[in-house]
């Protein structure tokens, strides 16, 4: 039996992707609502290609929004997520083209309203097999990175579940694309909880998450760790499904999300929800979070 981590000396960034419906500032004043200290946005539809420009007063509106809700709480972390329609893995040359064009505005927008990290699904191979997929993510992370100089902005690959033909499932596939991009420095990891146990991790108990915590800091180390999303899971232990749940609500369970939190390794690395927004549950997770970090295991 490995030996439990001392508690950390306080909590750790958090908060919620919060909707930009309304215009961008509208996410901050939400995330303000619930005390957020951790705000993860979209900075375009999230199931559309185009995007419209960003104006010199929406911008405006958004940076003075942030750094007011910084002021009041001493710290505000911020991450935006890419469009679910880019595969930066893609087969098809002309949806790779598309992909990476569109991956790079993303880029463009978050280093325009000083958002320092942006997190994306590695991609999915459509059937051409990982070795391809993963070729295709480097070639595409190296055209994108070398279009968008000054990298205020890192990149973080999202742990994924292992739906479909996706790529990101197990740590190796992370570390194997780290490794090949040339601006490696300006990459990191969001780890997911939900798609961590859905991939085949069982991290819910003391052994178990030591076990899988070092395996993903030999593999990738765990500097690289940049964010966490932290979701409960609707489906079982090595499912490969992605179905956020409420936390403590599924099959991860308030155990696991309590030795995450009080992990002093990651006292000062963001922790957003991605769980279903039903009637205020927000507030209600965050809750729950906050007393997992600050209760005795």
């Amino acid at each position: 039996m490995s030996k439990a981590l001392p508690a950390a000396k306080s909590l750790p960034p958090l908060g919620a992707h919060m909707s930009i419906a309304g215009g961008l500032s509208n996410a901050i004043a939400d995330g303000a609502r619930y005390r957020c200290d951790a705000i993860q946005i979209f900075t375009k539809s999230s199931n559309q290609w185009a995007a419209k420009p960003l104006t010199p007063e929406e911008v405006e509106r958004f940076l003075e929004a942030s750094a007011k809700l910084r002021r009041k709480l001493g710290r505000l972390e911020l991450a935006a997520h890419d469009s679910y329609l880019i595969n930066l893995a893609s087969p098809e040359p002309p949806l790779l083209k598309r992909s990476r064009a569109a991956f790079l505005v993303e880029v463009e927008r978050c280093e325009t309203l000083d958002i320092p990290r942006l997190v994306f699904h590695p991609g999915a191979h459509r059937g051409m097999g990982e070795e391809h997929g993963i070729r295709n993510i480097v070639q595409s992370l190296d055209e994108v990175l070398a279009r968008a100089p000054g990298g205020r902005t890192t990149i973080l690959l999202e742990t994924t579940a292992g739906m479909g033909s996706s790529i990101g499932w197990r740590f190796e596939h992370l570390a194997r694309i780290i490794e090949n991009v040339k601006e490696n420095h300006r990459l990191g990891v969001c780890f997911d909880t939900c798609h961590v146990l859905s991939a085949g991790y069982d991290y819910r108990d003391e052994e178990g998450y030591a076990k899988v915590m070092g395996e993903f800091d030999r593999l990738i180390g765990i500097e690289r760790l940049r964010l966490f999303h932290l979701n409960d899971s609707k489906q079982e232990f090595n499912s490969h499904l992605d179905r956020h749940e409420h936390i403590g609500k599924g099959f991860v369970g308030s155990k696991a999300f309590a030795r995450i939190l009080r992990d002093p390794r990651f006292r000062d690395i963001p922790m957003v929800l991605e769980t279903p927004k039903d009637d205020e549950m927000d507030r209600r997770n965050l809750a729950l979070l906050r007393r997992l970090g600050r209760a005795a295991r």
